[in-house]
């Protein structure tokens, strides 16, 4: 056991450790974050269209908001089984190569969206995207992980995050776009053509990702129950189960609440979209360097309790001018996105790195089912007047706040594992690392 920890300890050089205190980002690591942004940039739109086209889907498929919300859940829940799944074997493969047929299988998903012609089979469309999706996001931070020691991993993480903000200013105001002037179907169409040039720019960036099957790391499946009961991987999940609670009992029903309840038309959507996603890009890298500067534990409670205000305002307001709406949306977009950047690095922290891959699968796994959950939740809390009105919305409110102060409270019950700071890999000396790895297979 003491060797084991030994190998871990020596998987990043002293010389690395140093330069990683105090340097910025390499031109190797800034390709590795484009590539993952790419991915990352595409799921987010592919996840949150869905939920600003759900005027759109009520119109064409005749469903009511309880059925609108199984199509979220669908893909939360099959994200959630497949990622408890994955668990098992994402340790023992290079990251890059599961990465790369995970998101085969997602853009394959998002083909299936645009070919659905009636709910049940956009309902079976939105699982299988998911199944892979859901996997996907768990791939993307474990490489996080692996490439990025604690004293950067805040900037790394705000980087990739910031695909987010990218997704609200250009993915979702085109995907609205087409799907008012085209059809619904049109945007995934689109997103799945966009997966497939993706591919090809992973393969060619990303380089091997190999570190965690060196000396110490074992080969032989992962231990599921073992991933899910050790006390301090159940923190993490407990506290991401917070945090998504806090979000997704607003957000799958925002778009709807600012349209029928607030005022704002079909027409303005995207302008609520691109203000937030603008603002959000040039906060959320900024809030990763505050986060390695000042300590992801102070800056996620901060930005924790001043969601706490938009939350609040945007599920309580009446008919606006889209100025006010704007405002508030935008803050509430900050601030909830802002805050998963150092809560991301801090659970990311909290597994050591033989295992990163399998917990943050399982990790993912429980932030989709805690989505889904929500989801199903908010839908059943909301009711709908004979006008089109969401009745309800003030109670989501008040239980999106109680799991913000919950969040607040769990993130400081939550400990870095041994060896959960360190990075496995330099990423701009792939060719040591090869030659590591073959000399641990000689031996």
């Amino acid at each position: 056991m003491l060797q084991t920890e030994q190998n871990e300890g020596e998987m990043m050089r002293p010389d690395m450790a140093a330069r990683d205190a105090t340097a910025g980002l390499t031109g190797a690591e800034w390709l590795v974050l484009l590539a993952l942004s790419a991915i990352q940039f595409t799921h987010i739109v592919d996840f949150i269209i869905i939920m600003p086209l759900e005027p759109n889907l009520k119109e064409a498929l005749r469903i009511n908001p309880q059925q609108f919300s199984f199509i979220v859940a669908a893909y939360a829940f099959s994200a959630s089984l497949a990622g408890l799944f994955a668990a098992r074997f994402m340790d023992r493969f290079d990251r890059k190569t599961a990465l790369l047929w995970l998101y085969a299988g997602f853009t394959l998903g998002t083909l299936f969206c645009a070919l659905a012609q009636n709910y049940v089979l956009l309902l079976a469309a939105r699982a299988v995207a998911g199944a892979f999706g859901g996997v996907v996001a768990a791939s993307i931070l474990t490489i996080i992980g692996d490439a990025f020691p604690d004293a950067r991993r805040g900037r790394a993480t705000g980087v990739v995050m910031s695909a987010f903000s990218v997704a609200s200013i250009a993915g979702v105001p085109a995907g609205l776009y087409l799907a008012n002037h085209f059809g619904w179907r049109v945007p995934f169409g689109v997103l799945a053509g966009l997966g497939a040039g993706v591919i090809l720019l992973v393969r060619f960036v990303l380089p091997p990702m190999r570190g965690h099957l060196l000396r110490g790391q074992p080969r032989a499946n992962a231990n599921v129950w073992a991933m899910l009961l050790q006390p301090n991987h159940l923190r993490a999940y407990v506290l991401m189960t917070a945090l998504v609670l806090s979000s997704f009992l607003i957000v799958p029903f925002f778009a709807s609440y600012l349209v029928a309840n607030m005022g704002v038309s079909k027409d303005q959507l995207p302008y609520i979209y691109l203000c937030g996603g603008l603002t959000t890009l040039l906060t959320m890298t900024w809030f990763g360097r505050m986060a390695d500067r000042f300590g992801k534990l102070p800056v996620f409670r901060v930005l924790a309790l001043l969601t706490m205000i938009p939350m609040v305002l945007i599920t309580n307001l009446p008919p606006v001018p889209l100025v006010v709406a704007l405002v508030v949306s935008t803050l509430f977009m900050i601030t909830s996105s802002g805050r998963m950047v150092p809560a991301v690095a801090l659970i990311t922290a909290s597994a050591a790195p033989r295992h990163r891959g399998s917990f943050l699968s399982i990790n993912g796994a429980v932030q989709q089912m805690a989505m889904g959950l929500a989801t199903i939740l908010s839908g059943a809390v909301l009711g709908e007047t004979a006008e089109g009105q969401l009745t309800g919305f003030p109670l989501v409110g008040i239980l999106a706040v109680g799991a913000v102060l919950m969040s607040v409270w769990l993130a400081g019950r939550l400990r870095s594992a041994e060896g959960g700071d360190e990075a496995t890999i330099a990423l701009d000396e792939p060719e040591r690392l090869d030659a590591e790895i073959c000399a641990v297979g000689a031996e």
